[in-house]
C-alpha cells in the first residue's frame, strides 16, 4: 500500500473540517489528507498545485503547511517531475 496520512494527522484534519473558522484552504487539504487515511489514494495534481503554493507562501500559519507538506508527500513522483 502507498503513503497514508498518519492518524495524528487525520484527527488534526477532522477537526478542522468540524471548525467553522478554518479557511477555504485549510478545508481542502484537510480533506484531501482525509481521503488518503487507510487507502492507497495519492494526491490530485490540483491538490498538489495547491499544496505547493501554500508551502512557498508566507501568508501560510503551520496548521496550514503542515496539511499541505502531508498532502504533498503523498503525491506521485510522476506528478512533482511535471
Amino acid at each position: 500500500m502507498g503513503k497514508q496520512t498518519s492518524s495524528s494527522l487525520a484527527s488534526a484534519a477532522a477537526k478542522i473540517m468540524g471548525d467553522n473558522s478554518s479557511s477555504k484552504i485549510q478545508r481542502q487539504l484537510a480533506g484531501s489528507a482525509l481521503a488518503q487515511k487507510g487507502n492507497s489514494k495519492e494526491t490530485s495534481e490540483r491538490m498538489e498545485t495547491v499544496a505547493s503554493k501554500v508551502m512557498k507562501s508566507d501568508k501560510y500559519n503551520a496548521k496550514t503547511k503542515s496539511l499541505a507538506a502531508s498532502v504533498m508527500s503523498q503525491a506521485t513522483k510522476k506528478s512533482w517531475e511535471k
